[in-house]
Formats: C-alpha cells, sequence, structure tokens
C-alpha cells in the first residue's frame, strides 16, 4: 500500500513540475502591452535610462546622449521598436563615451 501510493505521488508531483514551466510570465506580457515594443527594445531603453542617468549623475552627460534618449521614449511611446533601439544604443554610447571623457588627462594652458 504504501509504494503504490510513493508512486501515485511522485507521479504528481513530477506531473505538477512539468506544468510549472510553461505558463507565461505576465510581467513580460504587461510590459510588452503597456508600450507595444518588443523585449529587446525595452531592454535598450532601459539600458539607456540607466546609463544617462549615471553619466548625468557625475556631471558628464553629453547634449547627444539626453536627444537620443528623448528620442528613444518618443519611439516607445509611437511603439516604433526599430526606433526605439536605434535610438537607446546611440544614447548608451555617447554616455559611457562621456564617462570615459571625466578620465582623460587635464590639459593645461600656458605655464
Amino acid at each position: 500500500m504504501s509504494k503504490v501510493l510513493l508512486a501515485l505521488t511522485s507521479a504528481a508531483l513530477l506531473g505538477l513540475s512539468g506544468c510549472a514551466g510553461t505558463e507565461t510570465k505576465p510581467a513580460d506580457t504587461a510590459a510588452v502591452a503597456k508600450t507595444g515594443i518588443s523585449a529587446e527594445a525595452q531592454a535598450a531603453l532601459s539600458a539607456a535610462q540607466a546609463a544617462v542617468k549615471d553619466a548625468k549623475a557625475k556631471n558628464a552627460l553629453w547634449t547627444t546622449a539626453d536627444a537620443a534618449l528623448k528620442a528613444a521614449e518618443a519611439a516607445a511611446a509611437k511603439s516604433d521598436s526599430d526606433m526605439v533601439i536605434k535610438q537607446s544604443k546611440l544614447a548608451s554610447d555617447h554616455a559611457k563615451k562621456g564617462l570615459a571623457q571625466l578620465n582623460y588627462p587635464t590639459l593645461k594652458v600656458g605655464n
């Protein structure tokens, strides 16, 4: 009797564990439904926002990075994933270059 109960319990647990991985994640679908852009575009936009925020905090933000981020956010509002990715990459790149510029040696003019 206990062997049958153990076998049934094991079968039930295996069945439930197989079903656990088949459900969709509501957070992912909610983000896409909210903005209407792809997951790749959402990830690029989030990365660009973080990079620009970091550069701004260190007074190293280039105006081109800020403009590209605003363009990416506007494209997200229009559900244009391709433009979001393009502008987000540009914003991230310029923010990183602004941060790298902090490590350049200072230039002394004159004596």
